[in-house]
């Protein structure tokens, strides 16, 4: 066994990709429009081994429901987990390792379904103006989310804007824009002096 410690000697240029020559169907699950439910139930350490699982191709989601390891019902909806969510958090401890954590990962998806069908009922309650502004509300909060992700895959990929915001690198486009307006208008009266003595040139050898 080898003594050496620390990062590999030879470090790869960029991260090895799982069925890189293949092409993926994008409707299957784990595809761009089914893709992986959210890890929740786990704790910290075990999340990060279900997610190394997903980003080297090593992950196998479950077909159908498997059995939980504590009730024997077929209650386990997400892979690699032995215990069902109503059990783990009864017993208050990691669905996976079953050890006992002050935090899970996550919130249970029963949780979210109840929040998603309160929500509703109170729109479908509220008056015409408040449902509107409570729409406008959450759609602008999935933007800015969704705003902050896109700014931080730019800077993690290598810097495709050179700003850091969208509305910086629009600035910088019209300043660009401006400068490069002067520079034409430079170039026409230079052109226009050039012309000048030309006609001069003409005029001298009459």
């Amino acid at each position: 066994m080898s003594s050496r410690r620390g990062p590999p000697k030879h470090q790869n240029a960029y991260a090895w990709k799982p069925n890189a020559g293949v092409k993926i169907n994008e409707t299957e699950v784990g595809g761009r429009f089914r893709p992986y439910s959210e890890i929740t139930g786990v704790c910290a350490r075990c999340r990060e081994q279900i997610e190394w699982k997903r980003r080297y191709g090593k992950y196998k989601p479950l077909v159908e429901p498997a059995k939980c390891q504590k009730c024997s019902r077929r209650a386990v909806r997400q892979a690699y987990h032995n215990l069902c969510s109503g059990c783990a958090k009864e017993q208050n401890v990691c669905a996976k390792c079953r050890c006992r954590v002050d935090s899970l990962v996550g919130r249970d998806s029963s949780e979210l379904e109840a929040e998603q069908k309160a929500l509703e009922e109170a729109i479908k309650n509220a008056r015409e103006r408040d449902r509107r502004t409570l729409l406008r509300a959450m759609n602008k909060s999935n933007d800015n989310n969704s705003g902050k992700s896109a700014t931080e895959k730019a800077n993690k990929v290598g810097d495709i804007f050179p700003s850091s915001s969208l509305e910086g690198y629009a600035r910088s486009r019209q300043e660009g824009k401006a400068g490069s307006g002067n520079k034409e208008e430079e170039v026409e009266g230079e052109e226009e002096v050039e012309d000048n003595t030309e006609e001069d040139n003409t005029d001298d050898e009459e």
